[in-house]
């Protein structure tokens, strides 16, 4: 299968090459093929000139789109090229290219359409869990998806997340720009799409500022919550 890495990036020139390289080498030493794509979203720093100066292929896009569009640019892409799986994979160095393999194979299996990959199904499974804040938000986007859904989610906002060919064509043509991934999720759950949560280990940011940093008010949880109830009224009509 034709596997794609979809890197979104914004004013990550402090760790981009590293993750690349990452990617670089755990192909070679375990002979696989994951292809890679960065997507510079709109960065004002040297993120799109160290693609450049090290051949790491990029797609940039001219304004900052937020992540939602930088990582459907990606879907679009991964649909174009003809990839059978895409994968979110963070450009500031969070996510583990060791636990690839784990996320994907359930799609290969054809047990799903989308795997997660999670820090809270399993105790051990990552010792970086984000701050208590973030926590308690993510409980709480987990309850109102259950109850739009009637399934569980663990790790509501995690970026690392693996998909089929059919959902790279849904998310090619449909995928939020506010709050992405609970959102996202919730569309497909509701649409009878197959999701599992696998666990993973995260790490700190490496280096930049997190595009997330509405956490810290009530207004960013409001509208989270909203848009999960949005998701279930659309379905309902």
């Amino acid at each position: 299968m034709k596997i794609l890495l979809v890197v979104p990036a914004y004013n990550e020139e402090k760790s981009i090459l590293k993750v690349y390289k990452k990617i670089t080498e755990h192909n070679k030493h375990n002979q696989l093929k994951y292809d890679c794509i960065v997507i510079n979203d709109g960065s004002k720093d040297k993120t799109e000139e160290i693609c450049i100066k090290n051949n790491i292929p990029y797609v940039s896009l001219v304004h900052n789109l937020g992540i939602g569009g930088a990582v459907q640019t990606g879907y679009k892409y991964a649909l174009e090229k003809g990839y059978d799986i895409a994968v979110q994979f963070d450009g500031d160095g969070q996510h583990d290219i060791n636990h690839i393999s784990n996320i994907v194979e359930p799609i290969i299996n054809g047990e799903v359409n989308m795997v997660i990959g999670s820090r809270f199904i399993d105790d051990n499974s990552s010792e970086f869990k984000s701050s208590l804040l973030r926590r308690c938000g993510i409980k709480i986007i987990s309850f109102f998806i259950k109850l739009v859904t009637r399934k569980r989610v663990y790790d509501t906002t995690s970026g690392f997340r693996a998909v089929d060919r059919k959902l790279i064509e849904f998310f090619a043509t449909d995928y939020p720009t506010e709050y992405p991934e609970p959102v996202s999720t919730t569309k497909i759950l509701r649409c009878g799409y197959k999701v599992k949560e696998v666990p993973v280990s995260m790490n700190k940011r490496e280096a930049g500022v997190s595009s997330i940093t509405a956490w810290k008010n009530v207004y960013y949880m409001i509208n989270v919550v909203l848009s999960i109830i949005l998701v279930g009224l659309e379905k309902r009509k």
